[in-house]
């Protein structure tokens, strides 16, 4: 098991969701930390708060994106790519995690396993891969993932 892949789980033992699991390494790896940026991302989880709709790991993957290339100050820009990298993770998401569940939705993603509120091994491979989207697409735009937004 990778060290990321570790870090996942341990998250997930923890008790957070798929969302903060994102944002939390995406946190990390800039060596921040912001409590309420993660209770903040708990209304994604369950694909929006339980209701089984969008996934939470393409929610939390796009407010990932965000993180680094979204607009957060009134003198700041959005990365000018912003929408497009968000376009592209959408599309990856519709095609690796749509294509082979059924939908992008929770509920197409978890079935009947939606209604325990625990992070299955599925949702963990999905997290991992969605994360190491995230990381591809902020590099491929010349984003260094490492390094904290001013």
């Amino acid at each position: 098991m990778s060290e990321q892949m570790f870090r996942m789980f341990e998250l997930a033992q923890q008790g957070f969701y798929c969302s903060q699991i994102l944002l939390l390494l995406g946190l990390e790896a800039q060596g921040k930390d912001n409590p309420d940026l993660i209770r903040a991302m708990s209304g994604l989880a369950g694909g929006l708060g339980f209701s089984s709709q969008t996934c939470g790991a393409l929610t939390g993957g796009a407010c990932l994106l965000g993180l680094y290339a979204g607009k957060g100050t009134p003198g700041e820009n959005e990365h000018p790519r912003f929408q497009i990298m968000v376009n592209e993770l959408v599309d990856w998401f519709k095609e690796e995690v749509g294509s082979s569940c059924g939908g992008i939705n929770c509920e197409d993603i978890l079935g009947e396993d939606l209604q325990y509120k625990v992070v299955s091994v599925q949702c963990g491979n999905i997290v991992s891969s969605t994360y190491e989207k995230v990381r591809e697409i902020l590099i491929n735009n010349e984003i260094d993932f490492d390094e904290a937004r001013e």
